[in-house]
């Protein structure tokens, strides 16, 4: 009775089996069915996407750095470079869990806290940036970075990157400027030709192997960089370093604040020589403040005084209002002009004069007889005749953060203007303005436009740009500007700028000091000391403006202060630069010689003296030690074919023999200065007879004399024709 109920039983036990087994097997197809949507969806919608994460485990793009242009002067000297060095970056993916082995090496080799370099792996492997890149070191030597064994760390990667050189360190430094950390400019022509110089970066993808080593990847072609263009500058490297050298020195026994200076060729308005002292040393930039960096002939506004009194004289010479010999009575010194409520204004000369010229009165820098002739300008001329010449206004020069001035419109003018304007108050102008100005006059009343480069070549040397001298306008006329030039000469011959006259070559200009405004009012004890001025007269070829900020040692006009620098300068480019030289006497001419003549650059230094004899496609050989050049062969002077060697002895070794005696070096020929440097450096004592050039000297030259014996130097004024640039 039992047997048939076991039956179902069975029966349902395997019912239950298969549903259960049905159910396995649904259960994975489905799963393998959801595998098989999951792949498609990887592997097809959205394989791009999956394809880019997996390089980015084993791949990284790297930037090739762009070679930054160089930039010359314009005998095609170097004056900034870039020099090889060596950079370390990092993936911090594909550093990993290794960042403590990186770490740790990178902290023996650079003296640093392993931390240091843990923090700039770590920081960057969180989730939330990802971060691919990290710079490690930058700009390491080639010697330190070969310490480390960069191909042995997974994820890092060395990379070469130029760095800015610039070969003369402080010489320029405000005008050339400097870059930062990655070339980038930031200062000064740098900046201002940034687009230039910068050139375009590539790039190079690295991959991975399974041995971890680093590979170009063959997916992708590498970019080559696109190096920037060179700068060819208008600036004399000669003219630069005597005028640095010379302001510098000016500024020190002067005890200044500071100094200023810029050189222009009138006939085309290029900058040969532009100085700020202090400087900065573009090499070492994170030494210096801001304020070093700024180059002042541009960007700094100050009343300038006298020598705005070419402004007034330009306006009655133009328009023969008066003529030079017309007279005037200059009070005895004081002025007193009369104001509203009673009151009075004085006008004062430095010095009491009577009845003079109105040639005399620029000679002596009359402010009394200029406020008395402006009142026949009137402030329409006045004010025409200033813009004329070009104060108010943008130069328009190459040169970063030029500002306008302040040259008020007649409406803007209170009573006093007009006669506070002739001698160069209530007007604010920048230096560039003032040489631009006079560099009008020596270029026969044409202002040209001031610029400092003069082209732009690609990385091939194809010339991108030239820039080629642009007249703006006809301020006065040439018979103007002929009467200008001779009151000019004057002042440099007879009137406040004495301390000018140089032997061998005709100077004019015009000394300035004005007062500067100190806690709103004129201050007594702080002036503005300037000289700008052109030679040589019959030919202008160099118009320079010297400028001191509040002289104190030796008095503060402009003459004895900044006119000393100007003498000092021009007769330095005189006897030294070849590029103003005595011209050849008429019974000569038919016997002139061929070739490259041999610049003089005994007394110069070194560096100095090989990029001169360079720049006059000359080779150079150097004997001896020491920084001043004490003895050259061939002679200044003599006609060489180009590229013949010109042999340098060096004061450290040119004189003094074993036995304590020193020979005397030939002195002759040489101005005052030069001889006196020249026994300077070999630290001979000095005597002087006369003035001039060197005629004759005691002990004769050749001469083996004690240490720091005397030499005697008798000289006499040398007489030259004219002049002629190279």
């Amino acid at each position: 009775m039992t047997q048939p109920q076991s039956i179902p039983a069975e029966q349902q036990k395997q019912k239950a089996f298969f549903s259960r087994f049905f159910i396995l097997k649904l259960g994975f197809v489905l799963f393998f069915l959801l595998i098989i949507v999951r792949l498609v969806k990887i592997q097809v919608v959205e394989a791009d996407r999956y394809k880019a994460i997996a390089r980015k485990q084993y791949e990284q793009r790297f930037v090739l750095p762009a070679s930054r242009g160089n930039i010359y002067d314009c005998n095609r000297s170097v004056l900034a470079s870039n020099t090889m060095l060596v950079s370390f970056a990092a993936d911090p993916v594909m550093v990993g869990d290794n960042a403590r082995v990186v770490a740790e090496k990178f902290s023996r080799v650079f003296d640093k806290p392993r931390e240091h370099y843990l923090a700039k792996l770590k920081e960057s492997r969180g989730r939330s940036s990802r971060k691919r890149f990290v710079w490690l070191e930058r700009h390491i030597s080639p010697d330190l970075a070969r310490r480390l064994e960069s191909t042995r760390l997974d994820g890092v990667v060395m990379i070469d990157e130029p760095k800015r050189l610039y070969h003369y360190d402080e010489l320029a430094g405000p005008l050339l400027g400097y870059t930062d950390i990655d070339n980038r400019g930031i200062s000064g022509l740098e900046l201002h030709l940034d687009d230039e110089m910068d050139g375009v970066d590539g790039s190079v993808v690295m991959q991975r192997d399974g041995l971890g080593r680093a590979r170009a990847s063959a997916d992708y072609p590498q970019i080559d960089p696109v190096n920037g263009n060179d700068v060819i500058l208008t600036i004399n490297l000669a003219y630069q370093a005597i005028v640095e050298e010379e302001l510098k020195r000016g500024v020190e026994e002067n005890n200044a604040d500071a100094g200023l200076a810029i050189m222009l060729d009138p006939k085309t308005g290029e900058i040969l020589a532009l100085v700020n002292v202090p400087g900065v040393n573009p090499n070492r930039y994170r030494d210096y403040g801001i304020a070093a960096s700024k180059n002042r002939v541009v960007v700094d506004m100050f009343e300038p005084g006298s020598v705005f009194k070419v402004v007034t004289a330009a306006a009655v010479l133009e328009k023969e209002i008066i003529l030079l010999d017309r007279h005037f009575d200059a009070e005895n010194g004081e002025m007193k002009v009369p104001l509203p409520g009673g009151k009075f204004r004085l006008i004062k000369d430095t010095k009491p004069f009577g009845v003079i010229t109105f040639q005399e009165a620029m000679e002596v820098s009359s402010n009394i007889v200029m406020a008395k002739v402006s009142p026949l300008i009137g402030p329409e001329l006045m004010y025409r005749t200033a813009r004329d010449f070009g104060f108010g206004i943008l130069t328009g020069v190459d040169l970063p953060g030029e500002v306008r001035g302040r040259l008020k419109k007649p409406h803007e003018w209170s009573g006093t203007t007009l006669q506070t304007l002739s001698y160069g108050y209530e007007v604010a102008v920048t230096p560039l303005q003032i040489a631009c100005a006079y560099a009008a006059v020596a270029n026969g009343g044409v202002l040209m436009k001031p610029h400092i480069v003069a082209e732009i070549r690609g990385p091939d040397g194809s010339v991108i740009r030239k820039q080629q001298p642009q007249r703006i306008r006809r301020v006065i006329a040439e018979q103007t500007a002929a009467q200008l030039t001779a009151a000019f000469e004057g002042v440099v011959e007879r009137g406040t700028a004495k301390e000018v006259r140089a032997n061998g070559i005709r100077i004019a200009g015009k000394t300035g000091t004005s007062r500067k405004v100190v806690a709103g009012k004129y201050s007594s004890q702080h002036h503005t000391s300037s000289f700008v001025g052109f030679f040589p007269v019959e030919d202008p070829q160099v118009v320079l403006l010297v400028m001191m900020d509040n002289p104190r040692a030796r008095g503060y006009y402009g003459g004895a202060t900044s006119g000393s620098v100007f003498r000092a300068i021009a007769e330095r480019i005189v006897n030294t630069t070849g590029g103003i030289v005595p011209a050849p006497r008429a019974v000569l001419v038919s016997n002139q010689r061929t070739g490259v003549s041999v610049p003089d650059v005994r007394t110069l230094r070194v560096s100095i003296a090989q990029k001169i004899l360079e720049g006059h496609n000359l080779s150079v050989k150097v004997y001896g030690t020491g920084e001043i050049v004490a003895r050259q062969t061939p002679d200044a002077g003599a006609h060489v074919e180009p590229g013949d060697v010109v042999t340098i002895v060096l004061a450290g070794d040119a004189t003094t023999h074993n036995d304590g005696m020193m020979t005397v070096p030939d002195l002759r020929g040489m101005s005052i200065r030069r001889a006196v440097n020249r026994l300077v450096a070999e630290d001979f004592e000095i005597r002087i007879l006369g003035s001039g050039v060197v005629v004759n000297q005691f002990p004769r030259a050749g001469e083996r004399v004690p240490a720091g014996a005397l030499v005697a130097i008798q000289c006499e004024p040398k007489h030259v024709v004219s002049t002629v640039l190279y």
